[in-house]
């Protein structure tokens, strides 16, 4: 078949898909459900934003604390990434499970587009599905605008592309639980056992020690989401996030296929997890990242990372602390984190005496004790202050920094009442829901067949 042909097969079967989404009971019943919660998340987050503003505006000195991105929009889009790990799925799996039970998967298989054309379809209606789902949140980041509310653009955006990557791995993860399961019960069960299983993970790797915990956590989509939290653009994360999607979606399509047998569906299956695994770890040799957040707390200053940068042997640090610590945490955030992204041979590791056991910790005199280790120079120092642990670091290092006079972060206090908005979220975006349902219930829909033709 010519590819003009197969391209308007393709435009007739993604407006099929797109009615049949907007059909679906699943979606406008999530959207009833966002709107409210998002609204609610805002308002609350605005009179917590403006309580904390009162001090700002008193003290200047706490201005800086007044971060938009913290106080604001991460608040508003965290009731969004609920909805996606716990609504959407049920969206995602109807566009494959439907087809799958009412036999017109079969149907499908036999057009002249291939799978992945069918997969691909699929995927752009579910993201339709996205789209909608984002109104509440986008008009939550102009209601803000409109009070005074002060935006970092490439913060905005940066936030809405991670949570764009989670919900395409969702579908992905959605799709493989509906072509694998009988039912579509069973599906959003199986689904929602891989979004809290990540949650698990997470948890696991915040109370655990053990190096095979904290490398699969890294895999977490929850993880991977936080990092554009914080403002911050990881191009291995996005490259591990689309390549956990399409592996699924490519394993779905395997497991949709009428004519295998399970065996092959089996090892089909296996060669696709093989194969994905390489390329995650291909992936996180990306080493591209990039610092969106307006009081860059992502990075240290130019000269500093130009000059970790430089460091050529393996760096080691040696940490005596439990994992629950809160030191522990405030390295991770301020100095690990950063040190990852920019000293190449960098090795993270953990003593005995951060071990704790039944009757807590050992009560080793070492216990919060860091040690460095570089071109055979170490030092040992208990402070989690990130200026020391630099000056360390450059000392073993034998390198100069001259420190510079970076432009303070302002801040943006701001007491706002938005109370208003709350017929927005709670009246009129709830009741435009049920108006376009009823709408799409009545429009009908075009025979495939005939538009084929």
């Amino acid at each position: 078949m010519r590819l003009p042909d197969r391209l308007r097969i393709a435009r007739v079967l993604l407006r099929h898909e797109i009615r049949g989404v907007l059909a679906s009971k699943a979606l406008w019943a999530m959207l009833l459900v966002l709107s409210p919660l998002v609204g609610y998340s805002f308002i609350q987050a605005v009179s917590l934003f403006g309580e904390a503003s009162k001090s700002a505006l008193e003290f200047p000195e706490l201005r800086r604390g007044m971060t938009p991105l913290d106080g604001i929009l991460v608040p508003t889009l965290g009731s969004l990434y609920m909805a996606i790990t716990l609504l959407f799925p049920f969206v995602a799996i109807r566009v494959v499970g439907q087809d799958k039970q009412s036999g017109a998967a079969k149907l499908a298989e036999q057009y002249p587009v291939g799978m992945g054309t069918l997969l691909t379809v699929k995927t752009l209606a579910v993201g339709v599905a996205w789209c909608l789902a984002m109104i509440p949140a986008l008009s939550a980041t102009a209601i803000w605008g409109v009070a005074g509310g002060h935006t970092h653009l490439p913060e905005l955006t940066n936030l809405l592309l991670g949570h764009a990557l989670y919900g395409f791995a969702v579908t992905g993860i959605a799709f493989f639980a509906a072509a694998v399961a009988d039912s579509v019960a069973t599906a959003a069960i199986v689904a929602l056992a891989f979004t809290l299983g990540f949650w698990v993970l997470d948890f696991a790797a915040g109370s655990s020690q053990l190096d095979w915990v904290q490398t699969a956590s890294r895999l977490s989509l929850t993880a991977l989401l936080r990092q554009f939290e914080h403002g911050l653009f990881g191009l291995p994360q996005v490259l591990e996030t689309i390549l956990l999607g399409l592996s699924l979606i490519v394993a779905a399509g395997l497991w949709l296929s009428c004519g295998r047998r399970l065996s092959r569906k089996i090892g089909g299956s296996l060669c696709v997890a093989a194969a994905a695994g390489l390329l995650l770890a291909a992936s996180g040799h990306a080493g591209f990242y990039r610092d969106f957040s307006e009081d860059r707390r992502n990075s240290f200053g130019a000269a500093e990372e130009a000059a970790l940068a430089r460091m050529p042997q393996r760096l080691i640090i040696t940490l005596n602390l439990s994992p629950d610590d809160s030191r522990l945490k405030d390295i991770e955030t301020n100095v690990l984190s950063k040190l990852r992204r920019q000293v190449p041979g960098l090795e993270v590791g953990f003593g005995d005496a951060g071990r704790v056991g039944l009757f807590g910790s050992s009560g080793d005199q070492r216990y919060g004790l860091i040690i460095y280790e570089y071109a055979g120079k170490r030092m040992e120092s208990r402070s989690s202050d990130p200026r020391e642990i630099l000056s360390i670091i450059h000392g073993l290092a034998d390198v100069t920094v001259q420190s510079e006079d970076a432009t303070p972060y302002p801040g943006y206090p701001l007491v706002a009442d938005v109370a208003w908005s709350g017929y927005w979220f709670y009246c009129g975006f709830p009741l435009l829901t049920l108006i376009f349902w009823r709408f799409s219930r009545m429009t009908p829909r075009h025979d495939i067949g005939k538009e084929k033709r």
